[in-house]
């Protein structure tokens, strides 16, 4: 190998690298995004279930109120880990492993 295919190498190096830091930092940036949204909603439901525990007449109709506010937190978390946040963490990994696809390709055809 020599000189200027080391620096060719290093550069192309340095390239992928720093594309993959951009990918990363971008990702990174829309799940803390997603992240804080779903803290507000979360956070918006959970006072809309204490007004509605704080006007419950009976026993039975606060336990009801509890019930559902704790039901649809529930799914609510569920579908927020299993489609938003899922498919913003499958993205990072795709982009930030895409500029190493052609540098893998040429390692193995060097054979």
């Amino acid at each position: 190998m020599t000189t200027d295919d080391m620096q060719k190498f290093g550069k192309e190096s340095m390239d992928m690298a720093m594309t993959s830091f951009g990918a990363w930092t971008k990702n990174t940036q829309a799940i803390a995004t997603e992240v804080s949204n779903y803290s507000r909603r979360s956070l918006e439901g959970v006072a809309a279930g204490w007004q509605k525990l704080a006007s419950a007449k009976s026993l039975e109709r606060a336990m009801e109120v509890q019930n559902g506010c704790l039901t649809s937190s529930c799914e609510d978390l569920v579908a927020e880990a299993s489609h938003q946040l899922g498919e913003l963490y499958l993205d990072l990994a795709r982009e930030a492993y895409t500029p190493f696809e052609g540098m893998l390709g040429k390692a193995s055809g060097m054979k």
